[in-house]
């Protein structure tokens, strides 16, 4: 995996650090930000028809495993480019992280609608940079990072963001799947607050680490079945989700 970086290493960031205010945040992690994340479904479209979501109990299973695995990688991702780590080699990071060809598709198609947003939201030399650098998309954690960067937020205000995105998808998807109480779905996100609380935090303490040993500092977990079912899911003739 590539490290190399093309600039001196940033300060160690603290976990904690925010330059800009809160309300940056809510309209970062609003899910009316014109991002395209509605279009996807975050793997529960596919876990739906397999049956492994099928109400309230099986969603909130769904999402906590979605949460600490590719949840945890992406949050570190964000939360390490937030910090001011190269963009480049965190997108190649992102690359060796993401092994199904259809989930680094829908990761770069997705950057690429985020930059589009956030650089018409919170211009900046970074977002120009590497959208010059990644004209058809760079990875999207690296893109929110960046994009939460350049509104003035920290590194942990950046992991909040994505792992909130990495439930709040499956969650809002299920209720369009499954026509599932949107009551319900909103109680499973209160239910896994406390597990984002945690996730946010580990991901930006790696995003520390990483700032002075680099990208392979960062967490790799992994979720194969959401690797194995998007690729399924990418050949469907018909589905209601782009992913």
């Amino acid at each position: 995996m590539n490290t190399t970086t093309t600039a001196a290493a940033p300060p160690v960031p603290s976990p904690g650090a925010r330059a800009g205010g809160l309300a940056a945040l809510l309209v970062l992690a609003d899910g009316r930000f014109p991002a395209g994340g509605h279009a996807h479904s975050g793997g529960a479209e596919a876990a739906v028809k397999a049956g492994r979501i099928t109400d309230g109990p099986t969603l909130e299973e769904f999402c906590r495993g979605r949460l600490h695995t590719a949840g945890l990688t992406a949050a570190a991702l964000a939360a390490a480019a937030a910090a001011g780590l190269d963009p480049l080699a965190l997108d190649d990071a992102a690359d060796a992280r993401t092994p199904a060809p259809a989930l680094r598709a829908t990761a770069r198609r997705l950057g690429r609608q985020l930059m589009r947003a956030a650089r018409a939201t919170w211009p900046s030399d970074g977002l120009d940079a590497l959208a010059a650098a990644r004209p058809r998309g760079a990875h999207q954690p690296v893109v929110l990072g960046l994009a939460a960067r350049s509104a003035g937020l920290g590194p942990l205000d950046a992991a909040y963001a994505s792992v909130y995105e990495s439930v709040s998808g499956p969650a809002t998807a299920a209720v369009r799947l499954l026509s599932l109480d949107p009551f319900d779905a909103t109680a499973v996100l209160a239910r896994l607050a406390p597990a984002m609380d945690t996730v946010a935090g580990r991901a930006a303490a790696a995003a520390s680490r990483a700032a002075l040993e680099g990208p392979d500092a960062l967490p790799a977990s992994a979720a194969p079945l959401l690797d194995i079912t998007a690729e399924l899911h990418a050949a469907w003739p018909v589905r209601l989700f782009a992913s």
